[in-house]
C-alpha cells in the first residue's frame, strides 16, 4: 500500500514538473503574431465609404504646414500646392502609393527572437505613451518620472511574455536638456530590454546624435542598418488636417538613416477630430494616408506603420478619455482599416482613465486590448501600466498587464474546429463504460497547457484557500514580482566596454 502511493506520488511530481517546464513555441497558447480579424465592426460598404470620404478631405481639403523639404518632396511626387499653402492629394497619387506601399514589415529586436512581423492580421502587444508621472502604489501617489524608472519599466517589460515591444512609456522629467534625454531615452530602453524599441526625437537636428549612439550599440552603421531594432514614433500631424512641421523633418532624418517611422495621427474626437467614431476614423485614415505619401516620396518602400489613434473624448468634461467602449471602437475600426488597405497597422489599446490598477483599470483595460487583438490590430500600442488617461505609468501594472493581455490574446487565438478538439472519441470512452468525467483523462491532460492561459498573478483560489494563504493581493505580488526583476540586473545590458565607450562620448544619466 505505502509503495503505491509513492508511486501515485512520484507520477504526480513527474507530470506537474511537466508541466511546469517551459512549453516549445509552437505549443503554447498562446505567441506573439497570432491571427485576430474575427471582429468587423464595419461592414465591406463602410469601408468604401470611409475610403472614399478620406481620399475626398484629402483632395479638396489637404494638409497645411508642410516643412519646405516637405512641400518639395510631396510636389515632386505628384501632390499639388494650393495658395493657400496647403497640400492636396489627387486621388490617383494616394491610390498608387497605397499600391506600392509595403504589405509587410519586420520590426526588428536587438535578439531575432524578438522580431516582430507585421502583416495580415497578426496581433502584437507592447508599451507606449509619453506619462510625465509615475504612479507609486504604495502610498496611491503619483511623482515625476525619470530615466532610471524608463529603464526600470523596460527591464521588466522584457521578462513579461506577452509584452512584445517597448515604445518609450515615459518622459524623463529628470533631465532638461532636450537633447540628452532623447539620447538616455534610446539607452535607458535598449540597456533594458532586447525587444524592439520606439522612440522619439525632438528636434530633427538630434537625429544625427542618436542614430550615432545605435550605431554604437549595433556594432556599425552597416549592422544597425541591416538590422533596425528602434524605430521613430512620430506624431507627423498636428490634427485637424496639419502637419506638424519639425516633426516632418524630423521623419525625413530617420528614413534617410533607415529607421523604419510609426506615423501616428492622435486626433481627440470632439476636440481635433470630428466626435463621431466614423468620423475621427474618416480624418485619421486621411492624415496616414498623407504620411504614407510623405515617407514614399522620400524613399520608397520605406518601412512605416500605418498609425491611426484617435482618442475619445469625455464630451462632460473636456478631459481625454482612453479607457471607454468608444475608444475600444475607434481603435477595432481603425485596425479594419488598415486591413482594407492590406498595410501594417498600429493603433491605441489598454489605456485606463482609472488613477490606480484597480477594477477601473481592469475593466477599461481589458475592453479594449480584447477588441484591439479580436480586429486584428498588428500593434496594439499603450496596452499595459498606462494610468490617468495616459498621463501616468505604473510599473506593477504594467506585470499585472502582461496577466490581462494573455487572456485577450487567448481570446484571439478564438476556437479551432477539429477532428480532435470535437472530441467525440472521448465523449464516447468517458460516457459508455468509462468514469463519466474528463477529469485526469490523457486527452484533458495532454491538451491542458496548449489550449488553456494559466494567470501568473489572477487568483482562482477557493474562498477558503484564499484566506489560508494569506489573503493574497494582487498589486503586492506584482510590486514583490517587481522586485525580484529589478533585484537582478538586466540581461539586455551593454558588454562593459561598450558602456564605457558610450558613456566616454554621450552624457548619461542612468547609473552605472
Amino acid at each position: 500500500m505505502t509503495q503505491k502511493t509513492q508511486s501515485r506520488s512520484g507520477g504526480r511530481s513527474a507530470r506537474r514538473a511537466a508541466r511546469a517546464a517551459p512549453l516549445a513555441t509552437h505549443l503554447r497558447p498562446i505567441r506573439p503574431g497570432m491571427s485576430g480579424g474575427m471582429y468587423k465592426p464595419f461592414s465591406p460598404a463602410d469601408m468604401d465609404k470611409i475610403h472614399g470620404a478620406a481620399l475626398e478631405a484629402l483632395e479638396e481639403i489637404g494638409l497645411a504646414d508642410a516643412p519646405p523639404s516637405g512641400i518639395a518632396y510631396l510636389t515632386g511626387a505628384g501632390a499639388l500646392l494650393g495658395d493657400d499653402g496647403r497640400i492636396r492629394f489627387p486621388r490617383a497619387l494616394v491610390e498608387d502609393t497605397i499600391a506600392r506601399a509595403n504589405r509587410s514589415v519586420t520590426l526588428m529586436g536587438r535578439d531575432p527572437a524578438h522580431d516582430l512581423e507585421l502583416s495580415g492580421h497578426r496581433v502584437h502587444y507592447g508599451t507606449a505613451g509619453a506619462a510625465v508621472h509615475l504612479v507609486e502604489v504604495d502610498g496611491s501617489s503619483y511623482r515625476e518620472c525619470g530615466v532610471q524608472d524608463l529603464h526600470d519599466a523596460a527591464r521588466i517589460a522584457d521578462q513579461l511574455d506577452n509584452i512584445h515591444f517597448v515604445q518609450r512609456p515615459m518622459v524623463c522629467r529628470d533631465i532638461s536638456d532636450n537633447l540628452e534625454m532623447d539620447l538616455n531615452s534610446i539607452y535607458a530602453c535598449c540597456a533594458g530590454t532586447s525587444k524592439h524599441i520606439g522612440t522619439s526625437f525632438t528636434e530633427p537636428g538630434f537625429v544625427k546624435h542618436g542614430v550615432e549612439l545605435l550605431h554604437m550599440i549595433a556594432g556599425g552603421e552597416e549592422a544597425w542598418r541591416a538590422r533596425p531594432f528602434v524605430s521613430n514614433t512620430n506624431c507627423f500631424v498636428v490634427p485637424p488636417m496639419k502637419f506638424a512641421t519639425e516633426s516632418c523633418e524630423v521623419m525625413e532624418e530617420c528614413i534617410k538613416a533607415g529607421m523604419p517611422v510609426l506615423l501616428l495621427s492622435a486626433g481627440m474626437a470632439g476636440a481635433t477630430a470630428p466626435s463621431t467614431i466614423a468620423g475621427a476614423i474618416v480624418q485619421a485614415v486621411a492624415e496616414c494616408l498623407a504620411g504614407l505619401v510623405y515617407v514614399n516620396a522620400v524613399k520608397p518602400g520605406h518601412p512605416a506603420v500605418f498609425g491611426t489613434w484617435p482618442f475619445g473624448l469625455d464630451l462632460r468634461t473636456g478631459a481625454m478619455t482612453g479607457g471607454s467602449g468608444e475608444q475600444a471602437l475607434l481603435t477595432a475600426g481603425c485596425a479594419q482599416m488598415h486591413k482594407y488597405y492590406d498595410l501594417p497597422g498600429g493603433a491605441a489599446a489598454g489605456i485606463a482613465d482609472a488613477k490606480l490598477p484597480d477594477m477601473q483599470a481592469g475593466w477599461e483595460q481589458m475592453c479594449s486590448n480584447v477588441m484591439a487583438g479580436l480586429a486584428g490590430l498588428n500593434m496594439v500600442y499603450e496596452a499595459a501600466g498606462m494610468h490617468a488617461s495616459l498621463l501616468g505609468f505604473c510599473h506593477e501594472s504594467l506585470i499585472l498587464g502582461d496577466d490581462l493581455i494573455g487572456q485577450a490574446m487567448r481570446c484571439v487565438r478564438g476556437i479551432e474546429v477539429t477532428d480532435e478538439t470535437l472530441a467525440v472519441d472521448q465523449i464516447r470512452e468517458v460516457c459508455l463504460g468509462g468514469p463519466g468525467h474528463y477529469l485526469g483523462t490523457e486527452q484533458t491532460l495532454g491538451r491542458m497547457q496548449q489550449d488553456h492561459v494559466y494567470p501568473t498573478f489572477g487568483d482562482r483560489t477557493s474562498p477558503k484557500e484564499w484566506v489560508e494563504r494569506g489573503k493574497p493581493d494582487l498589486i503586492e505580488k506584482a510590486t514583490a514580482r517587481k522586485d525580484e526583476i529589478l533585484g537582478r540586473r538586466a540581461t539586455a545590458r551593454f558588454d562593459p566596454v561598450l558602456d564605457a565607450q558610450i558613456r566616454a562620448r554621450f552624457n548619461i544619466h542612468l547609473p552605472d
